[in-house]
């Protein structure tokens, strides 16, 4: 996993990068995708999934939109106040 810290102290991880292919006339064109968190270990955290044709570009879009996509969850020191759900695509996260 790959870690940067940028100005905002927000940390950013690399969870996985995807090859995909598409079938078109001419054959497969190829493409990645990113699947990046980040946060500030304070309750600040946000998720970014990017795709592009090369793998640098697909993750910086990823983090890219992982610093727009941020939100706010209440902690009791390292502890959840609350049940919280998630969904994206077809994934379902009950923390």
């Amino acid at each position: 996993m790959a870690e940067r810290d940028q100005g905002d102290n927000l940390l950013e991880r690399l969870v996985s990068v995807n090859r995909v292919a598409k079938v078109v006339k001419g054959g497969r064109q190829f493409g990645f995708t990113a699947l990046t968190v980040v946060g500030d270990g304070k309750g600040k955290i946000g998720f970014g999934y990017g795709k592009a044709k090369e793998v640098p570009v697909a993750i910086q879009k990823a983090m890219d939109q992982a610093r727009r996509n941020t939100t706010n969850v209440n902690l009791k020191g390292n502890t959840l106040w609350h049940a919280t759900k998630a969904k994206h695509s077809g994934s379902r996260i009950f923390m």
